[in-house]
């Protein structure tokens, strides 16, 4: 059996660890499990969290 390695890091919004598995990937969405704020991996080596972009409510017109 193999074990998921994760890293942590705090999320920009509230300061509450966020854990961010090793697979993750570039751009990705993850959700801080604190205060619910979706936020983007825009680093991988080292992790790096921003919030993410707000979706355009007119995109469709």
């Amino acid at each position: 059996m193999t074990q998921q390695m994760t890293t942590v890091r705090t999320c920009p919004e509230c300061e509450d660890e966020v854990q961010i598995r090793d697979s993750a990937r570039l751009n990705e969405i993850v959700e801080c499990a604190g205060c619910r704020s979706e936020l983007e991996i825009v680093a991988l080596s080292p992790v790096v969290l921003v919030l993410a972009p707000e979706v355009e409510e007119d995109w469709g017109e």
